[in-house]
């Protein structure tokens, strides 16, 4: 049997011989997660703005609900009670609905905000790649001019 050359050596000189600066994907990777964690934050905000008008406008339905619920000397006081609530329960609902509406709005546009900076960032980020690349590229293609003369 023939022994199997070990390519790892060859790869490892292979790779070796190429100049690798990862400084630019640390600074992507950095930059990403920031944009995770503004993104988060915007969608934690929201999230807890809409739990506290969820409980507001529960606490709201079930205040007015107690009026229904007690006893009443005529018929017709109990369809009054219904429509008291079905009144009330509308105009809280409205106004709940205007506030659900707002954070979604402010949401819309905190995501829009932090993407255009992200844009700008990435294609800086990218712009300043590009130009060293093309330096370090330069410095190669002299440097291997230079030493087969």
């Amino acid at each position: 049997m023939t022994k199997q050359p070990d390519f790892t050596k060859y790869m490892t000189d292979m790779m070796g011989s190429f100049p690798m600066d990862t400084t630019a994907m640390q600074e992507a990777f950095k930059t990403q997660a920031a944009f995770a964690e503004k993104l988060s934050k915007v969608a934690l905000d929201a999230a807890e703005q809409s739990a506290e008008i969820s409980h507001k406008w529960t606490r709201e339905t079930l205040s007015k609900m107690g009026p229904m619920a007690t006893v009443k000397d005529e018929p017709a006081d109990y369809a009054k009670s219904m429509t008291d609530f079905a009144s009330s329960y509308a105009e809280v609902s409205a106004e709940n609905m205007a506030a659900f509406a707002e954070i979604a709005k402010k949401v819309q546009m905190d995501t829009v905000e932090i993407m255009m900076a992200a844009g700008k960032e990435a294609q800086q980020d990218a712009t300043a790649a590009v130009k060293k690349a093309t330096s370090d590229a330069t410095t190669a293609t002299k440097k291997a001019a230079a030493t087969s003369k």
